[in-house]
């Protein structure tokens, strides 16, 4: 497609003003996650995460959101998994939030960490019982057939037939991004879109500061 030039949308739903902020970005994302909710976005936890390699080669794909505190953003995953694999070797990570609806979209960028086992577990058992088969019959992100991915399927379901509780997989948990920087920006007519940036200074205090769009 050549004409993809000349799809454009004009944003004229909302405005943000640094006096509408919360000092405590964690607060201003509950009230803006608040907000998607109440017009019905489908996924509102829908989340891009940003990783790299070692050596800065990125990647990116869509995780859901499971829990956010006034430490970070919680997300679950096979730890062997290709986006498991580079977070072991480079703990920098990015998400995204795009909220089209709200016209709106969050930006977090951070340290990512393993979550305890403990959680991980309570949080595993809380899964259909389908999901936490999956995530024990998956080699996440490895080559694979059709037909082997079906065979595994049915060796773990026989596994485990008789078993009411299934046991967390050793490769399996959640993991953490404690911020150290997120961006809110709200669309606006002619491009002149609200940008605000919050930075987390040396005593744990929060600098917002307006960007140009």
């Amino acid at each position: 497609m050549d004409n993809l030039g000349d799809k454009r949308q004009n944003y004229k739903r909302h405005t943000l003003n640094l006096n509408e902020l919360n000092a405590d970005p964690i607060d201003q994302f509950a009230q803006w996650y608040q907000d998607a909710e109440k017009v019905n976005i489908i996924e509102p936890n829908a989340m891009a995460l940003a990783t790299a390699t070692k050596d800065g080669r990125p990647s990116v794909r869509i995780v859901l959101l499971k829990g956010f505190n006034a430490k970070g953003f919680v997300f679950y995953s096979n730890y062997s998994s290709h986006k498991g694999k580079e977070l072991d070797d480079n703990p920098h990570a990015a998400l995204v939030f795009w909220w089209d609806k709200l016209q709106r979209q969050i930006r977090v960028e951070g340290i990512v960490e393993k979550i305890s086992e403990k959680d991980s577990e309570k949080y595993f058992h809380s899964r259909p019982r389908g999901s936490q088969l999956s995530a024990l019959a998956s080699p996440q992100s490895k080559e694979i057939t059709m037909k082997e991915l079906e065979r595994l399927r049915v060796s773990v379901e026989e596994r485990f037939a008789d078993q009411s509780k299934i046991p967390l997989p050793e490769n399996w948990g959640g993991y953490i991004l404690i911020p150290q920087a997120l961006e809110f920006w709200q669309g606006r007519e002619n491009r002149y879109h609200d940008r605000f940036r919050y930075v987390q200074s040396d005593d744990n205090h929060w600098n917002i500061t307006r960007l140009a769009p």
